[in-house]
């Protein structure tokens, strides 16, 4: 017989059937889902994957309406790119969204989450129009510059009024810059219909007419304005500076780890303050070529939503300046082909549709990016 007693047999029978287990469960695998905010970047394919989705998800809408699809697509195609006027009209509007996608990809570049070009946009407008109202008589060579002036300047303005209360009081500039638009906006309204309104306008909400001396010059006989140089040139600049400049290795790193570059002497502040300045100012520009190459006065309503778009513009492009030229000229003819299929009974919000579709799968393709599958085994290993 044993000398131990019987409760400290079961005691021991107890304590080691635990470790006669781990073996079992050694080699057992389990997977999870784990989200890597560090991830950086995304491949080429997402934005064409994008844009092949939202067409696919808005026809199931579109054919629920009790219209074909794919001829209100051709209608859309069609209209923006199959004649003449319709590839000059698709230019025009492309014109804005180039100018204001790259600002927004200016700051996005550093992670400034500027969405206020739509206001800076405004901005620009206004400014531009004061040259005409208190600076009536001046020739061309004098008014278009001092009007390109003026609305780099308030545009930048308005952008620094997000960029200062980010930069020495921590304010969410998401917040911010959403909010100047509607200061902007309203104050483009007091003017239209208060101070500025042309009293010969039959009451309507508009500043008078500009002048030949105000307006940017056409191509011919169409809308296509000298805009389009001030855009294609920004983007030249641009692409320039980030490839070949201090500044744009800079801006590259800021992007990347903005702790190693703060850890390298890089002054953040300083890049917050620049970029923004440089992201409203090109938006303000826009809002100047709209004014005096396209519309010739201040309006209500003179944009439809310019600002807006070129977040989706940026993000399509994913920062890169010559993206953002091919993505401004797809969403130009988005835009324009939405028009065109009013003639066929569908409203041209169907752009918009389009456009929300499409941002809505570029961030879910970049969020799934950023999703890593994890296998692990017991004791923790991993692979």
């Amino acid at each position: 017989m044993s000398d131990k007693p019987a409760g400290s047999a079961i005691a021991a029978n107890t304590a080691a059937a635990p470790a006669a287990a781990e073996p079992a469960n050694e080699g057992r695998l389990r997977l999870r889902i784990e989200f890597d905010p560090q991830r950086q970047g995304s491949p080429w394919w997402i934005p064409i994957v994008s844009v092949v989705l939202a067409l696919a998800v808005c026809a199931v809408f579109i054919a629920a309406s009790g219209m074909n699809p794919l001829a209100v697509y051709r209608k859309m195609f069609m209209g923006a790119f199959g004649t003449e006027f319709g590839f000059t009209e698709t230019l025009v509007k492309t014109i804005p969204l180039l100018l204001c996608g790259l600002g927004v990809a200016i700051a996005y570049r550093i992670s400034v989450w500027n969405i206020g070009a739509e206001g800076q946009f405004a901005a620009g407008a206004i400014a531009a129009t004061a040259v005409t109202i208190y600076f009536p008589g001046l020739p061309a060579y004098a008014a278009i510059p001092l009007m390109i002036a003026f609305s780099l300047a308030a545009g930048g303005l308005w952008g620094l009024l997000t960029a200062i209360p980010r930069t020495y009081f921590r304010v969410n500039e998401l917040i911010s810059s959403l909010m100047l638009n509607y200061v902007a906006l309203l104050a483009l309204d007091y003017f239209v219909f208060g101070p500025w309104k042309d009293p010969k306008g039959m009451n309507f909400p508009g500043t008078p007419m500009f002048t030949e001396a105000q307006s940017l010059p056409v191509l011919g006989a169409t809308r296509l304005h000298l805009g389009l140089v001030f855009g294609l040139a920004a983007v030249l600049l641009y692409a320039l500076l980030i490839r070949y400049t201090r500044w744009g290795y800079e801006l590259k790193l800021i992007g990347a780890n903005p702790d190693a570059a703060k850890n390298a002497g890089i002054p953040l502040n300083r890049h917050i303050l620049i970029v923004m300045l440089l992201s409203g100012g090109l938006a303000g520009l826009a809002g100047m070529s709209e004014v005096s190459g396209v519309a010739h006065r201040l309006m209500y309503g003179i944009s439809p939503g310019y600002g807006y778009t070129a977040i989706i513009v940026a993000w399509l492009a994913k920062l890169n300046p010559f993206g953002i030229i091919l993505s401004s000229f797809l969403f130009g003819g988005l835009i324009v082909g939405g028009y065109s299929v009013q003639t066929i009974g569908l409203p041209s919000s169907v752009s918009l549709m389009l456009q929300g579709a499409i941002l809505f799968f570029l961030i879910a393709g970049d969020t799934l990016f950023k999703l890593r599958l994890r296998r692990s085994g017991g004791k923790g290993r991993e692979a």
